[in-house]
């Protein structure tokens, strides 16, 4: 029986949603497949539930394909689990708290390691069950900051998420083979231009983490790829760090005065009016070091500043900085955290004094002092001299200054040099449709998830997570396939293999119409039938181009001829062909 949009639930809209910002989402909306419920969290209409449910059986048939096995958990669950692991704090205001009517604490939850891992732990015990791969379908929750573009980063939303368990690390290595494979197909099979780049696993964990990333435009990522063939997201870049220098015949540091130079820019060019260098060659921004204080917070609610120094041409990139400290939040530190450690100078602020040491261990304010990987041993720097308007030149470290540690905290650019040596790179925006990640034992082991081996003796088994944003891939390609007047799916998600309309008042009209859709429908494809007969031509044609289904057939003026019109939606070519010779075109 054809679907007919007399009596189906459907409604589209002719002005866009206020609160859209990119295509899909405004489409979506329009066309009726999604209406908005709260921030990040929307209801999903039959059109919509039609696009997602194709989107669900290519990945469930590759992940059949690959050898795992479907399940399916609840999104509520309790927090022992989450404790056990330490993620109920690590998720810290990400995470969807609340309590039952007894007063035990539950969650809405944003991943399911933890219970997948309780499962196998439950009914497996001996090498011989292994290897094994699981996943389900099914909603997360996080609760997103600032969710955005509608499908693409909500507070609610559907994942495929797999997991696999061996108990060798050479087992780990074929089932990520496996899953890794299959998300290379699946993205193929949606037609998805998508890069695999090197990925920090963050929260997750694990020796091994890679990311699925389609470039667009919209994408709310960035990552590096070389012309050789590196590629890494920005939070998983590193630095091409240079060789130590010989600093020994380098002269003592110097103090100046430079009054009204609180920023890179105005200390530079103070530097080269007032203080040339010797060589000749111009200062720049690069010959500063840049020490930015930041505040720390640990899920536990423990506060710490730390101080991250960076050449003078860099900024601090707060991402990159967040995966050095994951789970604890940072931000900048506030004038309260400058008001109560008064060795911290604003706009002036360095490692070193003429008094000691001001930043690191043994310091006076006994803050962190930690840098990018560029500030190696014997490299000098015009840096802040603790002291208000004075700045300190030739400032050595290795020789004038420690440091803590070395850490990934300043931006990527275009043009850094890849850290195989694989030439420069190039910066792109991505948005992510999946992530494999190697977990290793770090859940097991936690969770006390062991069997007996070949001599019988207990070990920790060894996992694998593989994680597919089925919503945010519909998405994703309601962005690529549309036009000024609608979406256009591709037919391996479309909702309706064909579009019929019958425009006209005329008997004739609906008579041949009917005939036209129990011919295609016998070819087994699926049709959506515009029956309605108070509505306008135009109207008709508007809500096709809007809802995309590509293929449509006209019934109209040509029906009592015996001719119909083939509209193909995405090339835009029209057909006048016989009404006996439609289904041929559908086998």
């Amino acid at each position: 029986m054809p679907t007919r949009l007399s009596n189906y639930f459907l409604r589209t809209l002719r002005e866009d949603p206020s609160d859209a910002e990119v295509t899909s989402h405004r489409l979506l909306v329009r066309a009726g497949y999604i209406r908005r419920q709260a921030p990040g969290i929307f209801a999903w209409l039959p059109l919509g539930l039609r696009v997602k449910a194709k989107v669900e059986r290519i990945i469930r048939e590759e992940m059949h394909a690959a050898g795992a096995h479907e399940v399916h958990f609840p999104a509520l669950l309790p927090r022992e689990p989450y404790e056990l692991t330490g993620r109920w704090d690590e998720y810290g205001e990400g995470l969807f708290r609340l309590k039952d009517r007894k007063g035990s604490d539950m969650l809405l939850a944003p991943t399911h390691e933890e219970v997948f891992a309780l499962l196998v732990k439950d009914l497996y015990s001996s090498y011989k069950d292994l290897p094994l791969s699981i996943y389900q379908i099914q909603d997360k929750y996080r609760d997103e900051a600032r969710s955005r573009g509608g499908l693409l980063r909500g507070r609610e939303f559907t994942m495929k998420d797999a997991y696999s368990f061996d108990y060798t690390d050479a087992g780990l290595d074929v089932s990520y083979q496996l899953q890794r494979d299959a998300y290379e197909r699946i993205f193929t099979r949606f037609d998805l231009d998508y890069e695999i780049v090197q990925a920090d696993a963050g929260a997750m964990g694990g020796s091994k983490s890679e990311e699925f990333l389609h470039p667009t435009p919209v994408g709310e990522d960035t990552f590096v790829r070389s012309a050789g063939g590196y590629a890494a997201n920005i939070e998983a870049f590193r630095t091409l760090v240079p060789a130590d220098k010989d600093f020994s015949a380098l002269p003592a540091a110097q103090v100046f005065d430079t009054p009204n130079t609180p920023t890179i820019q105005t200390l530079v060019d103070k530097a080269n009016s007032e203080h040339p260098r010797p060589d000749g060659r111009e200062w720049t921004a690069a010959d500063t070091l840049k020490n930015v204080v930041l505040a720390v917070t640990s899920p536990g609610g423990t506060r710490e500043l730390i101080a991250i120094g960076v050449p003078g041409d860099r900024e601090v990139d707060l991402k990159r900085v967040e995966v050095v400290f994951a789970p604890a939040e940072v931000e900048a530190a506030n004038e309260g955290d400058f008001a109560t450690n008064p060795g911290l100078v604003k706009g002036y602020i360095g490692p070193w004094s003429e008094n000691g040491a001001v930043l690191g261990a043994g310091s006076t304010t006994g803050i962190r002092f930690l840098v990018d990987p560029r500030v190696v041993a014997g490299t000098e720097w015009i840096t802040g001299a603790s002291e208000d308007n004075r700045h300190v030149f030739g400032l050595v470290a290795g020789r004038d200054f420690g440091v803590d540690d070395v850490v990934e905290a300043s931006d990527v650019r275009a043009g850094d040099p890849a850290p195989d040596g694989s030439g420069p790179v190039e910066l792109i925006r991505g948005m992510e449709i999946g992530h494999v990640f190697q977990l290793g034992r770090k859940y097991a082991e936690v969770l006390g998830l062991k069997v007996l081996d070949e001599n019988g003796k207990l070990v920790t088994v060894t996992m694998g997570s593989y994680g597919i944003g089925v919503t945010r891939i519909l998405a994703v390609i309601a962005e690529l396939n549309n036009d000024a007047k609608g979406l256009i799916w591709p037919e391996s998600v479309t909702p309706f293999d064909v579009h019929v309309i019958a425009t006209g008042r005329d008997e004739i009209v609906f008579d041949t119409a009917e005939a036209v859709v129990a011919a295609i429908e016998a070819t087994g494809r699926d049709v959506l039938y515009d029956d309605r007969r108070k509505v306008s031509p135009g109207v008709k044609f508007g809500d096709a181009e809007l809802i995309g289904v590509p293929r449509i057939v006209i019934v109209g003026r040509g029906a009592a001829d015996g001719i119909v019109e083939l509209w193909n939606r995405r090339t835009g070519e029209r057909e006048q062909i016989d009404v006996a010779d439609v289904a041929k075109h559908f086998v």
